[in-house]
Parts: structure tokens; C-alpha cells; sequence
């Protein structure tokens, strides 16, 4: 319930299934997002991942398939911990079930979306994950489109300076 299907739903003209509850995408959906005069790029909403999935637990390896075909992740953290959730705990697990399925995802490049910056509990939540993280943290809202255009300018920047790749690199893992 971090706002992935929102924030593509905000980036392209691909309307996903958006509800508040958690898990409300069951499978990848793609949208294409342009980025003015430029070009464009695909983004893909890849459903949240459950503690274990990296196991089989939930639908967890065939979304993490999928994952070890992008080139740049965008982790979507429900700042404002809504369902009570720990931003700070969601952005580890999400990195160590990304590792235990993968090691080398871990090291793929990413940048951490912090998501509901509209709503008050927000602004604490972010000064104390952005102390615990010690990377960029991009705050958006995709109720307000507060950052939207900053993100996307910061996704086709780090696009345009990573080489294309014609096939995974982690193609033929032990769970592909």
C-alpha cells in the first residue's frame, strides 16, 4: 500500500487497479512515461514483496523474476506509515529479500521514492528514515504530484548514463 500503482498511474497514461489496501497488484503492469521532447522509458509496477518471498512465500518469485530484468529500481516507501508500517523496516526488507533472492539485485542501481509526503505524520517519519539511510531520498506525493517531475527527470538522467542491457544479468540464477 506504498502508492506503486498511483505513482505509475501518475507517470503514464497505464491506469492499474488502485485501492487502499495492501496487494492490490497481483501482477506487473507497464506503463510507458514520457519525459517531454527527450524520449521515454518503460516503468513497470512489480507487486510489493512479502517477508520471504525470496522462499516462494506469497507470489514472491515470480515477481522477483521480474525484477532481475529491470535496470534501475525505484523502491515506493509509504512514508507516512499509514498501515502502522515502519518506513524505515519496509525499505530493509525490501533489500534483504532482494538480496537472499539475488545478491546482485542488491547491488543494482536504485533510488528510494518516499511517497504520502502530503499527509502530516510524513514529515517525521522522512527526517528519521533519512538519517537511518544514507542515500537520496526523493519525496513525491502522488495525490498533490508534489515531486513527480523531479523524479522523473532523476529516473531518465540515471537511465541515460547506464549502458542498455540486451539481456539479464542475472539470467540463468539458481531461481530463474
Amino acid at each position: 500500500n506504498a502508492g506503486k500503482s498511483s505513482l505509475l498511474a501518475r507517470l503514464s497514461t497505464v491506469r492499474p487497479k488502485i485501492a487502499p489496501y495492501p496487494f492490490t497488484t497481483l501482477t506487473p503492469v507497464l506503463g510507458v512515461v514520457a519525459v517531454g521532447q527527450e524520449g521515454a522509458f518503460v516503468a513497470c509496477d512489480i507487486p510489493g514483496l512479502i517477508e520471504g518471498a525470496h522462499q516462494g512465500r506469497g507470489l514472491g518469485i515470480r515477481f522477483l523474476q521480474h525484477i532481475e530484468r529491470t535496470r534501475l529500481l525505484l523502491h515506493v516507501i509509504d512514508m507516512a506509515g499509514v498501515d502502522g508500517r515502519d518506513p524505515i523496516q519496509d525499505f530493509h526488507q525490501l533489500n534483504k529479500e532482494l538480496e537472499a533472492y539475488q545478491p546482485m539485485l542488491r547491488q543494482r542501481p536504485q533510488l528510494i521514492v518516499a511517497n504520502k509526503m502530503d499527509l502530516p505524520q510524513a514529515q517525521d517519519h522522512a527526517r528519521r528514515f533519512q538519517a537511518a539511510i544514507a542515500e537520496p531520498v526523493w519525496p513525491i506525493s502522488c495525490v498533490t504530484k508534489v515531486g513527480i517531475p523531479q523524479l522523473v527527470h532523476a529516473v531518465w538522467q540515471q537511465l541515460r548514463a547506464m549502458p542498455v542491457q540486451t539481456a539479464s544479468p542475472t539470467a540463468g540464477s539458481a531461481h530463474g
